[in-house]
């Protein structure tokens, strides 16, 4: 069986949404993952805010405007009189839900509901198009199967036993469309993946399944040697290893979200990105396949602070930074980046939340430097540490370009400077000309 997952850009239009049913209609049994329609996460986090502010008149101007638009898709799409009334049906039956919400207390549990609208209203209104086009589908709501744990990973025994059992009803269908991003809890409450999710359904789901291939369709022809909308000349590499691809991910390359390669990787099962607006190109090629020597590509992540924590007790002393990792840890900090000398380690984190509270323990160490705006750059390859070179490439292409930090040799896969956000772009166009001679 095969995974397709089709981001919101891909089901964002009538067109896209007719143009999706040619490029899933054959007989290969496959499983379908929607994200929800483009923009609309955005405004029922709007929604969403006005509920909390207690600003219900102004949570149902946008309501009313997000059934609108829905109500014209349905127009657009739905032109037999039996689908197009089922597709009425549907969206009001979804938008009196919403409007619900400004009848009674909004809290976590109703944000949550709220946000797992789009997925809904995208797989039924999708299945409602099917069936006008006599292409015989099953809607598995992946609420009855997805779910995430007390930790907020992925259940992947249950959602295994129970995905099987919900296909299991459905013996001799080949076609199922079921929902990205959405899941339940550990306590059974509507829950999410976090933004960009939907990768990360579509690849559980490809894991437990063990699917042949998994398909992540977006609106660009694969992973890309640079951003290109940052950068001209990039183009399309055609493969990458498991590696290579979670360090790009991971680093800021927006076509893939960044915790979605384990579950592929942990069953070797092959990803490839391929693009809606030119289903003919091949796209990229994500394999267990050692990847070949050299630079790949270089990506980008923003909204970087780096702290600095300056002491000498780290002279000749064990257990300091063990002690700064633990304060790390306390606040459910990832670490980006770190660098350390004889009197200072310094961090990097992509989360500022809770930040004064970090640096009023790390105080206790010494003194604490903040820098925010900032962005880490990294150069994803195979780089073996005994192969002379790629740093003088590398830093060559970065002579103009003032690094803050630098980070080589934790891994093969990647080396990563961070510069000032301002200087993001002009690090990019410079890798570009000095790396890929573009």
């Amino acid at each position: 069986m095969k995974i397709m997952k089709f981001g919101g850009t891909s089901v964002g239009s009538p067109e896209r949404l007719l143009a999706l049913v040619d490029i899933i209609k054959n007989s290969e049994p496959k499983i379908v993952v929607l994200s929800a329609m483009s923009g609309t996460t955005n405004e029922l986090v709007e929604i969403t805010r006005s509920l909390y502010k207690k600003e219900n008149e102004h949570a149902e101007k946008l309501i009313d405007s997000l059934e609108t638009k829905y109500s014209a898709v349905i127009d657009a799409t739905l032109k037999e009189k039996s689908t197009h009334e089922k597709g009425l049906e549907l969206i009001t039956f979804h938008f009196e839900y919403l409007r619900s919400f400004t009848r009674d207390l909004f809290t976590l549990n109703e944000e949550r509901a709220v946000l797992a609208q789009g997925e809904l209203l995208s797989t039924a209104i999708f299945q409602l198009l099917l069936e006008e086009k006599h292409i015989k589908s099953v809607l598995l709501p992946a609420l009855n199967f997805m779910r995430i744990n007390q930790n907020g990973e992925p259940d992947m025994p249950f959602i295994a036993d129970f995905l099987k059992a919900e296909l299991g009803k459905c013996r001799g269908e080949s076609l199922f469309i079921t929902q990205g991003y959405i899941c339940r809890n550990a306590f059974g409450e509507i829950d999410n993946l976090q933004r960009g999710g939907s990768d990360y359904t579509a690849t559980i789901i490809g894991a437990v399944l063990q699917a042949t291939e998994i398909q992540i369709w977006t609106d660009i022809d694969g992973m890309h040697n640079n951003d290109p909308r940052v950068v001209n000349n990039t183009y399309p590499l055609a493969e990458l290893s498991f590696d290579e691809a979670a360090e790009l991910a991971y680093f800021g390359a927006k076509i893939l979200h960044p915790t979605c390669i384990l579950p592929a990787r942990n069953r070797n099962i092959p990803v490839r990105l391929l693009n809606t607006l030119d289903s003919e190109a091949p796209g990229t090629l994500i394999t267990a396949n050692k990847p070949t020597e050299g630079i790949r590509a270089v990506a980008a992540k923003d909204g970087i602070t780096a702290i600095k924590i300056k002491s000498g007790r780290m002279l000749m002393a064990y257990g300091f930074l063990r002690a700064v990792f633990e304060v790390f840890e306390r606040y459910h900090k990832p670490i980006d980046m770190i660098t350390t000398s004889e009197v200072a380690v310094s961090i990097t984190i992509d989360n500022d939340s809770e930040l004064d509270h970090i640096v009023d323990e790390l105080r206790a160490f010494g003194a604490v430097e903040v820098n925010t705006s900032l962005s880490i750059v990294s150069i994803v390859g195979l780089f073996p540490a005994a192969k002379p070179g790629y740093a003088n490439t590398i830093f060559a292409a970065l002579r103009e370009i003032p690094v803050h930090m630098i980070s080589y040799g934790g891994s093969e896969n990647n080396i990563s400077i961070l510069v000032e956000t301002k200087l993001k772009n002009e690090t990019l166009q410079a890798l570009n000309k000095g790396l890929f001679n573009l």
